[in-house]
Order: structure tokens, then C-alpha cells, then sequence
């Protein structure tokens, strides 16, 4: 779902650049305001995590895959605030360390997963997320959080004056609609095996629940250095929309970036993508826990 530069025309990819920086500004304060002290910690654990989890893309139909976007286990554990704020750090380690995405359209991403994905799939949770609507409300959540993130970017591509087929859109909505309703299983999985290792960890402050963020931490690494060898090669939704339909390629930025692809340049295809893995989630894992460090001196002050 990440949009690559080239895709948007200037005065949407500037449009969103400022949007999404107001947007993660406003939110970051919001952040700083009501997390609480003790979930600090957790900004770099979860963060890594997702970050993991994105790298693992899994066959949704059509050959097209799709990955988890984390928006809702991020606003779950950390709060909708702090999770926009992680997002926004993991989609800009991955545009400007690993060229996921484009540089001129992070803003687009940002806006599009980290604060639209984040504000569409948490309502459904913080509603019903207590009672026995829980399940289907996380659930539900994961939908809605694919669902808005797709939307905005399909809409971004229609004013960049992208001719999508009415076929191919509905072709689109559709993948969307499936890897929407994994993002959903997904997170009610992850949720309930934080819980089944520690059934207060979502309530209880992050210095009583080691075992449940100790595990996440230890998937997170499992996932970073073996999820290759398990993730499909097809190309995402976003991918197949462009390759069925041909969209033009405006701007580019090029980077060179020794962990381009999320490849090390090893020798050794598994060996280079694990060392990649790893070199993203402590990237990831310093990144949340200065956030964290940032919030905390600001609440404090």
C-alpha cells in the first residue's frame, strides 16, 4: 500500500506532504499529553514489531499479496496519539533507509496509514472493545483501517489524473476488502496472544507485563530474520493496480541505500534480507524508544 514516487502528480504529492505533517504534529502533542509513563517503553517494542510484520507480504487472490498495516494493534497497545506517531517513524525508516514507498509521497503514506488508517480502525475498539463485541470490533477495526488507508490512496491517484479502469478498480477494492479482513484476523490473534500470556497487558502498566512484550519482541526478531523465507513474491495490490493498468511515472527520487528491497548485499539472498530485518527493527526499536524519551521529558516539563 505503499505509494512509490512517480505515481502522484506534484500538487497532490505537495498537498499531502503538508497535510500529513500537520496532521502527525497535532497528534504528536496529543501523544505527549496522554500516553502513559509507563507504556512509554513500548513505543520501540510494538513499533518493531509492526515494522517485522510489514516485511512479511502473505497471497490475498489474483496474484497480488498483501501485508499488515498494524495501525489498529499499534492504537490498541500504545493509544491512537502515540500509535500515528510510531507509524509515521516506521513509514519514514522505510522511504528514506529501505526505498519502500517514495520519498515525495511520504506524506500520502503518512497521512494515509498512520493517520487515516490509525483514526478509521480504532473507533470500532474504543466502542466495543470491552464487552463481547470485542472480537468482531478489532476485527471490524482491521477492515476499516485498510479500507480508508485504500481508499485515500486510490483517491490520490484519480486527482493525479490516473486513468483506473472501472474493472481494475473494482478488481482493487476487492484485494483491498481481503487483505482489510486478514489485517483484521491478524490483529485479533496478535491481541489475544499478548493476553493469553498475560491477560492484563493491554491495562496494565508495561513494568508488569514482561512476558507479553518480551514475546512480541522475540516474534518481532523471528519474523525480521526468518519472515523471507515464507513471504510471498508476488506483488502487492497497489503493484498489481499499476502493472495492470500502466500508470505513468512523473518525479522520481533516487536514493542509494546499502538496505534498498530490505537486501544487505551479502552474497547470500536469505542471509542479506535477515541482516536487513534486523538492521531496520533496531533502527525501528531506537527510533520509538526516543520518542518515548522525547514524550516523557515532555510531560514531565
Amino acid at each position: 500500500m505503499h505509494i512509490p514516487d512517480g505515481f502522484l502528480s506534484a500538487p497532490v504529492w505537495l498537498s499531502m506532504d503538508l497535510a500529513g505533517a500537520a496532521a502527525v504534529t497535532l497528534l504528536a502533542r496529543q501523544a505527549g499529553r496522554r500516553i502513559e509513563e509507563a507504556r512509554i517503553p513500548l513505543l520501540g517494542v510494538t513499533g518493531a514489531f509492526v515494522f517485522a510484520a510489514q516485511m512479511i507480504n502473505f497471497p490475498v487472490a489474483a496474484g497480488a499479496s498483501g501485508h499488515l498495516l498494524g495501525a489498529v494493534l499499534l492504537a490498541i497497545t500504545l493509544g491512537p496519539a502515540a500509535a500515528c506517531v510510531v507509524m509515521t517513524a516506521i513509514l519514514a525508516i522505510q522511504a528514506l533507509v529501505f526505498q519502500d514507498g517514495g520519498v515525495l509521497a511520504l506524506g500520502a503514506n503518512v497521512f494515509n496509514m498512520a493517520v487515516a488508517g490509525v483514526l478509521a480502525g480504532y473507533p470500532p475498539y474504543a466502542l466495543w472493545g470491552r464487552g463481547r463485541w470485542r472480537s468482531p470490533a478489532i476485527v471490524a477495526g482491521g477492515i476499516l483501517s485498510v479500507a480508508a488507508s485504500a481508499a485515500l490512496a486510490l483517491g490520490e491517484l484519480k486527482l493525479s489524473g490516473v486513468n483506473i479502469p472501472r474493472a481494475a478498480l473494482a478488481l482493487a477494492a476487492g484485494l483491498f476488502l481481503l487483505n482489510g479482513i486478514l489485517e483484521g484476523v491478524i490483529t485479533l490473534g496478535a491481541v489475544r496472544a499478548l493476553e493469553r500470556l498475560d491477560a492484563a497487558a493491554l491495562r496494565r502498566p508495561a513494568g508488569r507485563a514482561g512476558a507479553a512484550w518480551t514475546a512480541l519482541g522475540a516474534a518481532a526478531l523471528l519474523l525480521a530474520s526468518g519472515g523471507a523465507l515464507v513471504a510471498s513474491q508476488s506483488p502487492d495490490v497497489l503493484e498489481s493496480l499499476a502493472d495492470r493498468t500502466g500508470i505513468a511515472q512523473r518525479a522520481r527520487v533516487l536514493l542509494s541505500s546499502p538496505l534498498a528491497d530490505y537486501e544487505w548485499p551479502l552474497g547470500i539472498p536469505w542471509a542479506g534480507k535477515a541482516a536487513a530485518g534486523l538492521a531496520g527493527l533496531g533502527m525501528i526499536y531506537l527510533t520509538g524508544w526516543g520518542i518515548g524519551k522525547l514524550v516523557g521529558r515532555r510531560r514531565s516539563g
